[in-house]
């Protein structure tokens, strides 16, 4: 009973999330190069910015694909929700700078809950359709809730002092 639950609130979940957690962090380690707005403005301001490159964006979709990849041995329709897990990813990431651009927020700097929970949101909705009978419970969604928002804090203060991020958010 307890495994259970461990493995239905906890472990799971956390199956369930990590192509999408990959294909989030991914672009800190790969990205770099054109920015993927190739530097144009909507309505005068940049669409994305500086730090929404091509090749971090690819890096991101594949890496997360690898995952769901090395998942589908196990989890035969995690390939499958891979592919909307990332997509989801990209949206919300790509969506968030599209929004701080439009509200004049610089590249880099932070908004709060757009910037920590916007992938996971984003990614979630895009895979719900077609993981619908897969999909974490309740109490797993919540989890994730809970750990993306002390993960994000983790790996960002991290990257940070790996210079691997210009700043620790």
């Amino acid at each position: 009973m307890i495994l259970n639950l461990i493995y239905s609130i906890i472990l799971y979940p956390i199956i369930f999330i990590l192509p999408a957690y990959v294909a989030n962090g991914a672009p800190v380690l790969f990205g770099g190069g054109a920015p993927i707005d190739f530097n144009r403005k909507f309505m005068g301001k940049r669409i994305f910015g500086d730090h929404k490159t091509i090749r971090g964006t690819i890096s991101g979709i594949l890496a997360g694909l690898i995952i769901g990849l090395a998942e589908y041995p196990f989890f035969h329709y995690m390939l499958a929700v891979s592919l909307f897990l990332v997509i989801g990813v990209t949206f919300g990431d790509l969506f968030g700078s599209f929004i701080k651009r439009r509200v004049n927020m610089h590249s880099g700097k932070s908004f709060p809950v757009l910037d920590q929970y916007g992938f996971l949101i984003f990614a979630l909705l895009f895979s719900y359709p077609i993981a619908y009978y897969y999909f974490p419970t309740i109490y797993g969604i919540l989890f994730l809730i809970l750990l993306t928002g002390v993960s994000h804090i983790m790996t960002n203060k991290g990257a940070h002092k790996l210079k691997l991020k210009d700043v620790p958010w």
